[in-house]
């Protein structure tokens, strides 16, 4: 298969991937809501858990990880580590630009998450230590994704993993960060709401 199409079919698939809806479609069948009109607006598990509790909370952080891992599949099926770093930087960037929600969506930490679990597990557990470390200390769960962020690339140096690897972490890295620069804004604020806070509860 020629690589511009092959690249073609990583990036599109990994991006169609990335761009299933779960939080918007488990607020519409659980709540009946439209997650992206509460708290945050975000259609990740953070707001769903703040709208619709543990349960929808659960299946939208597993379902969305699964996304990830399967961009990875699709990448490793097309035969070349870059392939998989492109098929999972698409799926990063489906989940937070969604074809079908008018390109929002949320934040791509799950995603990432089941991306690095799909690409280097080691890295993936270390890096989800650092995220319940921040958590546990600030239980502000950006606060906690930012530093998840810093850290996944340092980890992937400091397991040695291959340089497409270390690369996506790079790249995925700072994508996750930009997309929580609003939340960024509130934490130098002091208006982050924490885990058990309600959106309009914050300060």
């Amino acid at each position: 298969m020629p690589a511009f199409l092959t690249a073609f079919l990583a990036a599109l698939g990994g991006y169609l991937l990335g761009s299933i809806p779960t939080g918007y479609w488990v607020g519409r069948w659980w709540g009946g809501i439209d997650i992206r009109q509460q708290g945050s607006g975000s259609t990740g598990a953070t707001n769903v858990l703040r709208t619709l509790g543990k349960g929808p909370a659960l299946l939208v952080l597993l379902v969305d990880a699964a996304k990830g891992a399967a961009a990875v599949a699709l990448g490793s099926a097309l035969g070349s580590p870059w392939w998989v770093v492109l098929a999972a930087l698409s799926a990063v960037i489906g989940h937070s630009r969604s074809c079908w929600l008018g390109f929002r969506g949320g934040k791509s930490v799950a995603t990432s998450l089941g991306i690095l679990l799909a690409m280097a597990w080691p890295v993936a557990l270390a890096t989800f230590g650092v995220w319940l470390l921040g958590l546990a200390l600030t239980r502000i769960v950006s606060f906690s994704s930012l530093l998840a962020a810093v850290a996944a690339p340092v980890m992937m140096w400091a397991t040695a993993q291959p340089l497409p690897y270390l690369l996506f972490a790079l790249v995925g890295g700072v994508y996750v960060i930009s997309a929580h620069r609003r939340n960024i804004e509130r934490l130098l604020a002091g208006s982050e709401p924490r885990i058990g806070q309600k959106w309009a509860q914050s300060p």
